[in-house]
């Protein structure tokens, strides 16, 4: 059986090894996999109405849905979040994404699940469950425990265990585990898109922070720019825009949060250097103070 056309191809190979809101920190690993996947059955795609795992035009990513009403105002950090997300390959969407965020008693908890859709789920029904734990400081979430897990592909599990009191991170992949020095506000890959809501953003030009996926940690660095507007399935939102800079042979990471919902992440896109997009929008914010 032949391998996929190229962009079905990478889609599926990032889809296996992160999973999404954890996809705008982990794009750029799969953007350039060689793995290959078995090519699905050819599409066959209404004229009127865009399935899942089909092509949908440009504009139907930004447009808002028939009769979507926005979600209330959120002003500050919620007692519990659920949210929901399409993910999209260039034109073609391929995966879900739904999400709790909860806070009890000065901890928190968040878990995210994502799963295959439409052509992709045929040959690739994977599903990917990640988890961040830890307590809630004056600087925001501090993660205690990072777990992703899949239903299929178990050997791409991976494990983070923060240690504050020895500053020391200890990291666990399928080549074992290692421990090294962890540096003051390090985030992993779920709660580092649920601190938005905490961090210092207004008259803020620049933002680094540092990361972990379990496998290894990395530095980010990106431009803040403020009065911006994005349109989503849910609607039209004022927006923070938070890009990586522009670099030559590197992808480039773009988020827009939502400024009247505490600054959580409403539009995410990676583009690789050859133009290639993955994008995904909130398509359901629902809250309780």
């Amino acid at each position: 059986m032949s391998n996929p056309p190229r962009n079905i191809a990478r889609f599926v190979t990032w889809l296996l090894l992160c999973g999404a809101t954890t996809f705008a920190w982990a794009a750029e690993e799969a953007l350039h996999s060689s793995e290959a996947v078995p090519r699905p059955p050819e599409e066959q795609v209404s004229d009127d109405m865009p399935i899942a795992g089909a092509p949908v035009g440009g504009d139907d990513l930004a447009r808002p849905s028939a009769g979507s009403k926005p979600p209330a105002k959120l002003s500050e950090s919620p007692a519990r979040l659920q949210v929901s997300y399409d993910v999209f390959k260039g034109n073609i969407r391929g995966a879900t994404v739904t999400e709790t965020y909860t806070r009890t008693h000065g901890r928190y908890h968040i878990e995210s699940v994502s799963k295959a859709i439409g052509l992709l789920a045929v040959f690739k029904p994977e599903t990917i469950r990640v988890t961040s734990d830890g307590t809630l400081t004056a600087k925001g979430l501090r993660p205690l425990t990072f777990t992703s897990e899949r239903k299929l592909d178990t050997e791409r599990n991976t494990r983070a265990d923060f240690d504050w009191a020895a500053n020391r991170i200890t990291l666990t992949d399928r080549s074992g585990k290692r421990t090294l020095p962890l540096l003051p506000g390090t985030q992993d890959r779920l709660s580092a898109m649920y601190q938005f809501m905490f961090a210092p953003l207004k008259n803020t030009a620049t933002l680094d922070f540092h990361m972990t996926n379990g496998s290894k940690v990395n530095d980010y660095s990106y431009l803040v720019t403020p009065d911006k507007s994005v349109s989503v399935p849910l609607g039209t939102f004022k927006a923070l825009y938070v890009a990586s800079p522009p670099k030559t042979g590197e992808d480039q990471t773009e988020i827009w949060l939502a400024v009247e919902y505490a600054n959580f992440p409403c539009k995410i896109v990676i583009t690789d250097p050859d133009g290639d997009k993955l994008t995904q929008v909130l398509t359901q914010f629902n809250s309780e103070p």
